[in-house]
């Protein structure tokens, strides 16, 4: 198992009548090297900064603003106006195909990012099907679909800041199918399903002269993230990539181990879904959060997230009151109008809380169905 370093040195730094915190971490990260030292170089400052976020706590959705940057292969990154401010390379070496890189990097957590101010957001993921199984012959990874599925479930559980994982659908769920991806979302009270297809996985060969030949494949992949409430598509992506494939050609390769997984398209795999995780917080971490109302009797309540969303005793949220209609072109609409009704959770369970009505007598007008949100004025 590969260690990475992080040491974190922190400063403090006046300015005029305000004392902002400045923590500097120094953190080692890692790539393999396929296509070029500059990619491998990039790749590792990438990881050393996802460590550094996220060992500091703050938005981890951050490095996807300064990825652009990376690019450029300089010892100095100055950036304003993000939590990342400062990076500095202290030294990059090669070895055995490994690409270790080490940098200082400056984060100024803010306390206005979106996850903190909002519960996470559950999420309900599709198997990722190979769009062509002869793909997969190579190796015999035809369960590979499923294993990344597992992958990406363990990166959201571990990693994420603004979701959960209510568990991965044996559903089959299309965007073309919105009726069937919201009734798996009432089934399992998420607010979002995540599907995805494996559309290429085919190798090529790049002979050497005087070398042993190389063998790289591809993975491609689709995404779409459904709105569990209208079953319209939020979110779709394209990912692709390429590693090399260090396995023997007649042999089947087990994607379940250790073995797999910490060979070069093993880690370009963990890469790729860690890069999924980072868009998703990135473009939906601050939509608004909506657990239901499951059930009402008269001053109390109770609704379907708890304390794996982050919900606490004591927390005060604010009531929406579910106002669908159907149009003159007899289209359904959805509208939420703010209710004057407001809530208070008295008692916290693992995956739902129960809430106080305030004022009482309002209560008979609360209705099952309706949202609430964390308010934060």
């Amino acid at each position: 198992m590969r260690k990475r370093i992080i040491k974190p040195l922190v400063a403090c730094i006046a300015l005029a009548s305000a004392s902002i915190n400045a923590a500097w971490y120094e953190v080692t990260g890692i790539s393999t090297v396929l296509e070029s030292k500059e990619q491998a170089r990039e790749r590792a400052l990438e990881d050393a900064i996802y460590q550094a976020l996220k060992f500091s706590g703050a938005d981890i959705a951050g490095l996807t603003s300064v990825r652009p940057y990376l690019k450029e292969a300089k010892d100095d990154y100055l950036f304003s106006g993000d939590e990342i401010r400062h990076i500095q390379v202290l030294k990059a070496k090669e070895k055995g195909g490994v690409m270790k890189l080490t940098a200082r990097i400056d984060i100024y957590p803010t306390a206005n990012a979106c996850h903190k101010h909002q519960y996470k957001k559950g999420l309900v993921l599709g198997r990722f099907d190979i769009v062509s199984p002869q793909h997969a012959a190579l190796g015999g990874i035809f369960q590979f679909g499923d294993d990344f599925t597992v992958l990406l479930q363990r990166q959201f559980e571990t990693q994420a800041q603004s979701f959960v994982v209510q568990g991965i659908t044996p559903y089959s769920i299309s965007p073309s199918q919105p009726h069937m991806a919201t009734m798996v979302a009432e089934d399992t009270g998420a607010q979002y399903l995540m599907v995805g297809t494996i559309t290429d996985m085919t190798a090529t060969i790049d002979q050497k002269v005087l070398r042993r030949d190389q063998t790289n494949r591809q993975l491609a992949l689709s995404i779409d993230v459904i709105d569990g409430k209208s079953g319209e598509v939020i979110y779709q992506n394209i990912y692709r990539d390429i590693a090399s494939w260090p396995f023997e050609r007649h042999s089947k390769v087990d994607t379940k181990t250790a073995r797999f997984w910490a060979s070069p398209y093993g880690e370009m795999a963990q890469r790729m879904s860690r890069n999924i995780l980072l868009d998703l917080e990135s473009n939906l971490a601050c939509r608004a959060t909506t657990p239901e109302i499951v059930s009402i009797n008269g001053q109390t309540g109770q609704i379907n997230a708890g304390r794996i969303h982050g919900v606490k005793h004591g927390d005060v949220l604010a009531l929406w009151h579910n106002a669908s209609f159907t149009d003159q072109y007899g289209i359904h609409r959805t509208q939420m109008k703010k209710s004057e009704i407001g809530l208070s959770v008295t008692r916290v369970y693992e995956s739902s809380a129960e809430v106080a009505v305030s004022p009482v007598e309002l209560g008979p007008s609360i209705q099952i169905g309706d949202l609430v949100t964390k308010y934060t004025q």
